[in-house]
């Protein structure tokens, strides 16, 4: 039985400095072939597999609950923007399904029971967000080659407190990146704020990435990690390849027949749960990075751990 190799506990001892230094040393190609061996060694294809579900189940909810608040509160401005930015993330038939959702919002602040619609829907978004976090820490454990994870109550405490952070984070990076124009539109500030926004709105939302990532790298794991710095490698190689997923998933969406051809009406569940996938596979190949990064320096480079199976 193969599983990821444990990395030492070095918190404390490691800086940015020194990562870029172990880098150096290493190589960057014998680093990421050793970091995708992490990967695999601790089934990160089933980890991101079971964490794409999760956000799925987090996304709907929480799309109807958002959109319906705001359509109470009379903000079609926010609505147009959901909008713009559904289009523009799951063009075509991908998208329909996150339409649906948007006007199911809608339609729930319009009715009379809307206000306790819309509770249940923050509610379910918040617990659904809290088991995909909670997925993130098991995921991180394995990656780490750390056998348990926290205690329950503090595993799910953990959880609640990335969801409510970095998930936060995540959701605002994805609006300024991929919803950019819309706001820009919505807003209609004139000719300088048209230029100033379309200009910063992309180190934003790249700064919102890193930094969901980076909380994610720092508390997901139950060990002590190393410093921000360290991380931040970790963290940018994630947020690298999540940008490099998403731009290639759209290109394919867009670009070709097939994907709503052969999927028919069931084409927006599997555009969601491939967008789902594709960045869980990202993040956990930015927390596989980060660990290989730490366990080379510490002097133990193996990725994989062989066991002897018992019977």
């Amino acid at each position: 039985m193969t599983t990821a190799a444990a990395v030492p506990h070095t918190r404390g001892e490691l800086e940015g400095d020194e990562a870029l230094e172990t880098l150096r040393r290493t190589g960057r190609r014998r680093l990421v072939l050793d970091s995708v061996a992490r990967f695999r060694a601790a089934d990160g294809f089933s980890h991101s597999r079971a964490l794409a579900f999760q956000v799925t189940l987090t996304l709907f909810p929480a799309l109807i609950a958002v959109v319906g608040l705001a359509e109470a509160l009379g903000q079609e401005t926010f609505r147009r923007v959901v909008q713009e930015t559904i289009n523009a993330l799951a063009p075509g038939a991908a998208g329909d399904i996150l339409t649906e959702a948007l006007q199911q919002g809608t339609s729930s602040a319009a009715q009379e029971s809307g206000e306790t619609a819309l509770t249940a829907g923050f509610l379910a978004a918040v617990a659904a967000g809290t088991g995909a976090m909670a997925q993130v820490e098991r995921g991180a454990n394995r990656i780490y080659g750390v056998e348990r994870d926290r205690p329950f109550i503090r595993k799910y405490a953990t959880a609640l407190l990335l969801a409510l952070s970095a998930g936060v984070l995540g959701l605002l990076s994805l609006v300024l990146l991929v919803g950019g124009s819309a706001i820009r539109d919505a807003v209609d500030g004139g000719d300088t704020f048209d230029l100033v926004w379309m200009i910063a709105r992309w180190p934003l939302g790249l700064a919102f990435v890193v930094a969901s990532v980076s909380l994610l790298l720092e508390y997901s794991p139950s060990r002590r990690q190393p410093e921000p710095s360290w991380l931040a490698f970790g963290a940018g190689a994630a947020a690298a390849l999540w940008l490099v997923f998403m731009a290639l998933l759209a290109i394919y969406i867009s670009a070709t027949d097939s994907f709503g051809a052969t999927y028919g009406p069931l084409a927006g569940t599997i555009g969601v749960l491939l967008w789902s996938f594709l960045t869980s596979i990202a993040l956990f190949l930015g927390l596989a990075f980060a660990a290989q990064l730490e366990a080379v320096r510490a002097g133990v480079p193996a990725p994989r751990a062989d066991r002897e199976e018992n019977g």
